[in-house]
């Protein structure tokens, strides 16, 4: 079982609203391990489309998710196909994506028409409890137009994408220097560093 780290009770209320509004087909920002994210449920294609138009991203890239537990990671991975699996499971919670098969039914909005898709299981609290509170895996990308740097504060996040998210949820980063490295689940080649 993974351990779920505490956050104050603020900071709680804060993740229950924006659970709210990602459960009602929003988009919102958050901190992750390095950076800020946007994200919202993999599932909603209109919201997913959404984050893609923010980010001014081709779809053919496709897109990460994160999630709380290796249930949430499930619903769109099939784990279990990768020969990598006991290397991928001990790397998580941690800021570790790996590229495994993707479930049949996953939207090709995030696999960009591939079999596979990019999914990191997060150790960071409130990415974490973000995920538990919507009670689903989130799309996860950085919180910047393609090819500008990453936002690493919430007010830069507030100041350049607020008017067109419908959250932007603060707190500290989890202290990586980068953007997660990215393998793959069947060969192990580091995909980005």
């Amino acid at each position: 079982m993974i351990p779920r780290p505490r956050v104050s009770v603020p900071a709680a209320l804060r993740i229950r609203r924006a659970a709210r509004w990602v459960r009602a087909g929003g988009v919102v920002a958050y901190p992750t391990e390095a950076v800020f994210g946007i994200g919202c449920l993999p599932g909603d294609d209109a919201a997913v489309t959404r984050v893609l138009r923010i980010k001014r991203r081709s779809w053919r890239k496709g897109m990460l998710i994160v999630g709380a537990s290796l249930e949430q990671i499930d619903r769109w991975a099939m784990l279990e196909r990768s020969p990598m699996l006991d290397e991928i499971l001990a790397s998580w919670p941690g800021p570790h994506t790996w590229v495994v098969p993707a479930r049949p039914h996953t939207s090709k909005w995030l696999t960009g028409g591939r079999h596979t898709i990019a999914v990191r299981c997060t150790a960071h609290p409130i990415a974490a409890e973000l995920c538990r509170q919507a009670g689903s895996a989130l799309v996860s990308t950085s919180a910047n137009p393609s090819g500008q740097p990453p936002l690493v504060r919430a007010a830069d996040v507030r100041r350049k994408l607020g008017r067109i998210l419908d959250d932007v949820l603060p707190g500290p980063l989890g202290g990586e220097a980068a953007p997660t490295r990215i393998r793959d689940g069947l060969t192990g080649r580091v995909l980005r560093a």
